[in-house]
């Protein structure tokens, strides 16, 4: 994340001083609808209603009453600088930003991002987005590079198949496909990070790679889905206990080996391959154990010498040579021609 930074004001004493213009009650209603008290809860309309005996219409009316006083005073307007230094942190930070990255990036203080947010909103140049079923709660200075943002992510997401997942910097390199006519002040990993997380369409796994939100492959939901992303990072076979151990290092969840052996026996998305060793199916490795391995293999190919089935069924199955010939020898599934190749019965 980035850099601590050094602001030239206190965001606790610029609003007490915002709300001084202001009358007693229109002040305790601002504090207590965007936590700017003690504590840092922010009450609904309803709470605050029934402090004052009025209605929820009523505290919607004097909240938006009150911050349109706020910008008419004096001391709004002698603030000006302070929302320029606020401006200048949006646009390093990309112009376009998260809410929940902004506030953090301000402060890590609950309280302090409240004040901190009710400057956003009190700003008129800050402009806030809110949430739908496509974006995060954003806030932007630029309403047109807001729009090439999301257009962009759109795009973004539409190139994903469902289940795909892919490297960070490769759709860091995508985004950028889908931007190029971009200011190129903005065109730094840090940036588009944060731009990617503004999608709620697109996600990152706790393995780093991106895909659908929606995939299983983004949300693990369980055991069985930790597994898989676990073994597809590996890359090559990997023992059942290997994958129990990495699934309690990667995602933090206690994973018993016996559970995780049970678990990857029922899912046809692994292949055992080895005593104890798992693949993915995708991967290509034939499933079932070394008798039907032999059989698809001569259904594939034709009438094979031992050596030949031998050299195939090892890429497929991590064994030693001798199961391989004891198979061959079930005169049930196998028998051998006159020229030594072998036959499905």
């Amino acid at each position: 994340m980035s850099e601590k930074i050094t602001l030239n004001f206190k965001p606790k004493e610029v609003t007490r001083r915002l709300l001084s213009s202001l009358a007693k009650r229109s002040q305790d209603v601002l504090v207590s609808r965007y936590g700017l008290g003690s504590k840092a809860t922010r009450l609904t309309l309803d709470a605050i209603g029934k402090k004052y005996n009025i209605t929820r219409e009523r505290v919607r009316q004097i909240e938006n009453h009150s911050l349109t006083a706020v910008r008419k005073s004096k001391v709004y307007k002698d603030s000006e600088p302070i929302f320029t230094e606020l401006k200048e942190i949006i646009i390093g930070l990309g112009g376009l930003v998260s809410e929940k990255d902004l506030l953090k990036h301000l402060s890590e203080d609950l309280n302090t991002q409240n004040h901190f947010h009710f400057l956003l909103v009190i700003g008129e140049e800050f402009k806030r987005e809110k949430e739908d079923e496509e974006f995060r709660h954003r806030w932007h200075v630029d309403a047109e590079l807001s729009d090439k943002i999301k257009t962009a992510l759109r795009k973004l997401y539409a190139k994903l198949s469902d289940d795909e997942l892919v490297f960070e910097s490769d759709l860091v390199s995508s985004f950028l496909e889908e931007v190029k006519d971009l200011n190129e002040k903005y065109k730094n990993d840090e940036v588009i990070k944060r731009w990617l997380s503004i999608s709620r369409k697109i996600g990152k796994n706790p393995l780093g790679e991106w895909g659908r939100s929606s995939s299983s492959n983004v949300n693990a939901k369980g055991m069985r889905d930790f597994a898989f992303l676990v073994i597809r990072k590996h890359g090559s076979p990997i023992h059942f206990k290997d994958v129990a151990k990495a699934i309690t290092q990667y995602f933090k969840k206690k994973a018993h080996v016996a559970t995780t052996h049970n678990e990857l026996i029922k899912d046809p998305r692994f292949v055992l391959v080895g005593r104890g060793l798992y693949a993915l199916s995708e991967w290509g490795y034939m499933s079932g154990v070394v008798k039907d391995v032999i059989r698809k293999i001569l259904e594939k190919e034709g009438p094979l010498p031992k050596e030949k089935i031998i050299e195939k069924a090892l890429k497929e199955r991590y064994v030693k040579e001798n199961t391989i010939l004891v198979n061959l020898q079930n005169p049930k599934y196998f028998k051998k021609d006159k020229d030594n190749r072998y036959h499905n019965v």
